[in-house]
């Protein structure tokens, strides 16, 4: 695996239901390193930081391998890499294989993975079409959040390899299809993951 792009973004204001917001999914690729901190990246945008920042997800990674196919779903849309708000593009990132608490080196920076992303209507808004959302929870790539673990500077042509393997067996593919398997409710204990099999639950 290897880093394709890096990738910051500014605030965008849209108007969502009649009112404005602002999302910082709008990144696109920059020429310099990023710095990967404890709970963000430097110089990054981050609006919602309920849902987006924070110690479990300091930084997100997406598959540049992912994007002929949705290039080919969106031809319209002005390509580049960055479109799914990820700051780090990386060729052969493999989520049926790289496991929840699997520890990465990415340039100077060691990081964990933590959780695959889930999507919200801002990925519509970047897309101009808010049902990607089912196309994207159905493709099943969601790439994935890292924490920090040691800070450090990462760009385009690192390698990224896993130091560490964990001893838990779930990938990030399984934990992403198992957010939308309605038969099952996911408990996070730190970084220990129950499945707990539930009958006559209403969701």
């Amino acid at each position: 695996m290897h880093i394709i792009s890096t990738n910051l973004g500014e605030p965008v204001t849209f108007v969502w239901n009649g009112a404005e917001e602002q999302t910082g999914i709008f990144k696109y690729p920059v020429s310099e390193p990023l710095s990967l901190g404890r709970t963000d990246v430097d110089k990054d945008s981050v609006i919602d930081r309920k849902h987006h920042a924070g110690i479990n997800k300091a930084c997100y990674l997406f598959a540049g391998d992912d994007y002929p196919f949705w290039k080919e779903l969106y031809p319209d849309l002005e390509w580049d890499w960055g479109m799914f708000g990820e700051n780090l593009t990386v060729d052969g990132l493999d989520e049926t294989i790289l496991r929840i608490g699997d520890v990465l080196q990415i340039g100077s920076a060691v990081v964990q993975i933590s959780q695959p992303r889930e999507p919200c209507y801002k990925l519509g808004v970047r897309f101009k079409n808010q049902d990607i959302l089912k196309k994207f929870i159905a493709r099943g790539k969601s790439g994935t959040y890292v924490r920090v673990l040691e800070e450090g500077e990462v760009k385009n042509g690192d390698n990224v390899v896993v130091i560490k393997r964990s001893t838990n067996t779930l990938t990030v593919k399984q934990f992403f299809n198992l957010l939308y398997d309605k038969k099952n409710i996911l408990i996070f204990y730190g970084y220990s993951w129950k499945i707990m099999r539930c009958q006559n639950i209403k969701r």
